[in-house]
């Protein structure tokens, strides 16, 4: 019972408690919810402060502690949290009393969690962010801006298209030393924070390269722009690692790699690949297109040099005002045309002019860029130097020499690559026992990686080359003090009357006297025994060579003296044992030479466009020569038997246009060379001769002519067969077809077939229906009989691979389809569609089902001189027309002299990559197929102003968008294209 009584009192007590526990809860209720509400306006007071802080810290930069960022969230759900019980305060009239004490209960924890950020609030205000900055996501860059120059904004407003590219993730820029990629990238970082708004990327990391590239170096750049703080000891890859991490984090970012010598591991580096991080673009400078190949750019631009109009700004910027004086301005403009738009050259001079005043300063500055061999130190620091290391990077020594050889040549000056590869191959420069045919690939790679490396670029003409000028200055500079056998004097170009024998004397190893105006050679013995190359073609008015001139020269290799008056050579050129090339090409007054018997180490001799009747004595022992050329030798009239087949190493024969034709079999009683003694030279690649006729060609002729990797064979009267086309062509002329030997097997290894003035065409089409000739590439048929076919048709298309088709003077057919249908040729391949003079022609080709569907690779179209072509494209019926266009790859199409023509293309179809067009004389034609869509292509837009305004357009936006591109014709050009190459109109 004592047990019993004892738990009962502690069970009344407990239960007491209890219920008085509750009871004075529910009496605080009321003052309860007012300190909370109280305690939380005091809270969140505190919080506004913080939040302020915070938001100046990040436009600051500043990195946010985290437990001040954890602080805030805190405090936002506990607010939320605080909120709800104030709701249900509002409705405290309908609570009973258990609800009021569980609300107050949530009170009571609330206050207590409400002190606790109190206390934590107050350590965070001042302390809100760590030391140092997060990282801006662009930072501006110091730099000039380019916003006034035409050429370099088009550049910056590709690169910005590029950026929007979700395809392009890898951009290389390059271009030569000097020309401003660094300049242009600079503005295109700080474009990119101008519109910070809405730039795409999380970050821009701008890394500058160096010439010898240290990769830590390069990793501590990026890892200071993340604000990645530095660890001692740290390894390169621990590095890497950490950098990739960090990246990895960043949904877009861009890394600009500046000035990049040699390819870059991107995970050796720390850096994401762009295949793996869909969100990161790489941009790249560099000088060589190698390294974009090497870094596997997406797309590479290449950054030109500015015009003249922002040349001369540039420099005038940087000049100051002084350049519109009268007495000054001259001379500046002199100096900025000698930079030849390179920014780094202009901004150099232009801020060493500034404020000189006096002329004489002027005229010193511009003396000095026209003699760069002594240039101003501060042209040599800034511009040579930087542009010697492009040099300096070249691997390997040959390549370098040939580098300088270039700038022998005058300045701006197309350099024919073959003229290259015959004085590099005579310098030792190439491989001597490599054939005519791998020594040209290799001169064509040499070339290719100068061009890569920005130290050439292409010529104005094609299969040429050229420096740019100040390129060509740091080369000169380089070669007048080099001491490794290239030591160079160079004169050319420069409007000299006579030589200067005294730069000679300091033995340079090549000189270049070439086109000047030098009247006469020093009639004495010119010291320069270590000389290898002398330059002196281009002289015109030089008419003789002394007998002693060329008596100092005995270590000569090349000797040019090319488009000079010289009437012969003196017997002192048989005194140089060491010339491997005679370059006499274009001495039009040249009828002899002394015997060359003994020039036993020569390899090149040419004597194109000369006067010589035969060929010089001792020919036959040149046992050496590689190449021989005898072009356009129109008083050439004789070669005896056996002097060109005993030439054991000759790969190339070029007779084109010579006055020499070669017999098929030999005459005994003349005792002529003839074409049958041609098949013993067994290293002859490449042989231009004209035939007396076709020759009959057996099994056995024809494995010889296939190892040729070039021919042109003339036959027949023919004064003007095409120029160096290459490949293998047979050009015929006023020849009866049927007469001859059967032509089929001379197509069997015929690139191009040239037909002018043929009897029989017709009766040769026909034979060659049982035949495909499916190396034949182009054909060209003029002033021949075209009546209309008729007979079997082929079986298969006979010229599948045909890619250009002249025909000019054409008096029959109405189309060309009409002329070769029976050969069912569909011209699936065809590139260039030329036609001249056809005045029955009444269209071009038929278009539907059963003849040709498209022209899907024509990229040309010239028609001139059709009275009768009334349409370019025959449509048969609309309803069979597939939706494909008939040229859908159309770049150039030329009209001129159509009186009937009135259609171009089908209804409302455009050709969607046009770019030029030239229309004259063809009053019907009153609309082009351009709209809005193709127009951005078009680049060029000829015709006379009447018919351009009289014009129907697709939208008015299509003619003003065109109007800049416009160009008026005021009368007929004649030859819009080449007539087929006979400029005489035979």
């Amino acid at each position: 019972m004592e047990i019993v009584a004892a738990a009962v009192v502690a069970t009344g007590k407990f239960l007491c408690g209890s219920i008085y526990s509750k009871i004075k809860g529910i009496i605080k209720f009321q003052s309860n919810l007012d300190i909370l509400e109280r305690e939380m306006k005091g809270l969140l007071a505190v919080k506004d402060e913080v939040q302020t802080e915070t938001d100046s810290a990040e436009k600051e930069g500043k990195v946010l502690r985290t437990q001040v960022i954890e602080w805030l969230k805190e405090v936002e759900e506990l607010q939320l949290q605080v909120n709800q019980i104030q709701e249900k305060k509002l409705s405290r009239q309908s609570l009973n009393c258990r609800k009021r004490y569980g609300i107050n209960r949530e009170v009571v924890e609330k206050l207590k969690e409400i002190k606790r950020l109190l206390e934590a609030g107050s350590s965070h205000c001042g302390a809100v962010a760590v030391n140092h900055s997060m990282p801006s996501a662009v930072e501006h860059i110091p730099g000039p801006t380019i916003q006034d120059q035409t050429t370099p904004s088009k550049t910056l407003a590709e690169i910005m298209t590029l950026l929007s590219d979700n395809e392009v993730r890898r951009i290389g820029i390059w271009g030569m030393g000097g020309v401003g990629k660094t300049t242009l990238v600079r503005n295109l970082n700080n474009k990119l924070k101008s519109i910070s708004s809405t730039q795409p990327f999380g970050i821009i990391i701008w890394v500058t390269i160096s010439l010898n590239l240290d990769m830590r170096k390069v990793q501590e750049q990026i890892a200071e722009r993340l604000n990645l703080e530095r660890k001692m000891g740290e390894s390169m890859e621990k590095l890497a690692s950490r950098l990739y991490q960090r990246l990895q984090k960043e949904e877009k970012f861009l890394l600009i790699l500046d000035d990049v010598w040699e390819k870059i591991d991107l995970d050796n580096l720390g850096v994401p690949q762009p295949e793996d991080h869909k969100g990161s673009t790489i941009i790249l400078t560099t000088r060589f297109f190698d390294v974009c190949r090497h870094m596997m750019t997406d797309v590479q631009v290449r950054v030109a040099v500015l015009n003249d109009e922002e040349s001369w700004q540039l420099f005038s910027r940087n000049a100051g005002n002084l350049t519109n004086l009268e007495h000054i301005r001259p001379f500046a403009k002199a100096i900025v045309r000698e930079c030849c738009g390179l920014p780094l050259a202009l901004v150099t001079m232009g801020a060493a002019m500034r404020e000189k005043t006096k002329v004489e300063l002027w005229k010193h500055a511009l003396n000095e860029l026209r003699r760069p061999v002594s240039c101003p130190p501060n042209i040599e620091h800034k511009i040579y130097k930087p542009l010697k290391w492009s040099y300096d990077s070249l691997e390997g020594k040959n390549i370098k020499y040939c580098f300088l050889y270039c700038s022998l040549f005058p300045e701006d000056f197309s350099i024919a690559i073959s003229e290259l590869a015959r004085c590099w191959l005579a310098e030792g420069l190439l491989d001597e026992q490599e054939n005519y045919e791998d020594s040209f690939n290799c001169v064509i790679h040499l070339i290719e990686n100068l061009k890569d490396s920005c130290l050439l670029e292409d010529g104005a003409r094609e299969d040429t080359v050229k420096m740019h000028d100040v390129v060509r200055d740091v080369a000169i500079w380089i070669a007048s003090s080099s001491e490794d056998g290239c030591k160079s004097l160079v004169r050319s170009g420069i409007g000299l009357s006579e030589m200067s024998v005294v730069k000679l004397s300091y033995s340079p190893n090549r000189v270049s006297f070439m086109n000047n105006k030098i009247i006469r050679l020093p009639d004495y013995v010119v010291q320069c025994s270590e000389a290898s190359t002398l330059l002196l073609q281009g002289n015109r008015p030089l008419d003789r060579v002394p007998e002693r001139f060329l008596q100092g020269f005995e270590a000569l290799r090349v000797l040019n003296m090319s488009e000079t008056r010289i009437q012969s050579m003196p017997l002192s050129l048989l005194q140089l044992g060491e010339l491997r090339a005679l370059l006499l090409g274009g001495c039009s007054c040249l009828e002899k030479l002394p015997p060359l018997g003994g020039l036993s180490k020569l390899q090149v001799l040419d004597l194109s466009l000369t006067c010589i009747r035969e060929l010089p004595k001792g020919m036959e022992n040149l046992s050496n020569l590689m190449h021989l050329s005898l072009s356009h030798t129109q008083n050439l009239r004789t070669i005896q038997a056996g002097i060109i087949s005993r030439l054991s190493c000759l790969n190339v024969l070029d007779m084109t246009h010579s006055g020499y034709c070669f017999s098929v079999k030999r005459d005994v009683q003349e005792e002529m060379a003839c074409f049958e003694e041609l098949k013993c030279l067994e290293r002859l690649l490449v042989l231009y001769i004209r035939l007396e006729r076709i020759p009959y060609f057996s099994d056995e002729d024809l494995s010889w002519m296939y190892r040729l990797r070039q021919f042109n064979f003339s036959v027949g009267p023919m004064p003007n067969f095409v120029e160096h086309e290459k490949g293998m062509v047979w050009s015929l002329s006023s020849l009866d077809l049927n007469s001859e030997e059967r032509i089929g097997p001379l197509l069997s290894n015929a690139s191009s077939l040239n037909l002018h003035k043929c009897l029989g065409l017709s009766d040769m089409l026909k034979d060659l229906v049982i035949d495909c000739f499916a190396g034949l590439k182009s054909l060209t048929i003029s002033y021949c009989d075209s009546s209309v076919l008729g007979g079997a048709r082929a079986k298969c298309d006979l010229l599948p691979n045909l890619e250009k088709l002249c025909l000019r003077q054409l008096k029959n057919g109405e189309s060309i389809s009409q002329l070769f249908v029976h050969l069912r040729l569909r011209f699936q391949h065809l590139k260039l569609l030329e036609v001249e003079l056809c005045s029955k022609m009444e269209y071009l080709l038929d278009y539907g089902d059963d003849f040709f569907q498209s022209l899907p690779n024509l990229e040309v179209i010239k028609v001139r001189d059709c009275d009768s072509l009334g349409q370019l494209f025959r449509h048969h019926s609309e309803q069979s027309i597939a939706p494909h266009l008939v040229v859908p790859s159309l770049r150039i199409l030329e009209l001129d002299n159509l009186p009937q023509l009135s259609t171009l293309s089908r209804n409302e179809e455009t050709w969607p990559l046009l770019e030029q067009v030239h229309v004259f004389n063809c009053d019907g034609v009153w609309k082009l197929p351009l709209t809005d869509q193709n127009a951005e292509n078009i680049k060029e837009i000829k015709g006379d102003s009447k018919w351009w305004f009289a014009l129907e357009w697709h939208t008015e936006t299509t003619r003003s968008s065109l109007q800049p591109y416009f160009h008026r014709i005021q009368h007929r050009v004649q030859g819009i294209y080449q007539p087929l190459g006979y400029p005489d109109g035979t």
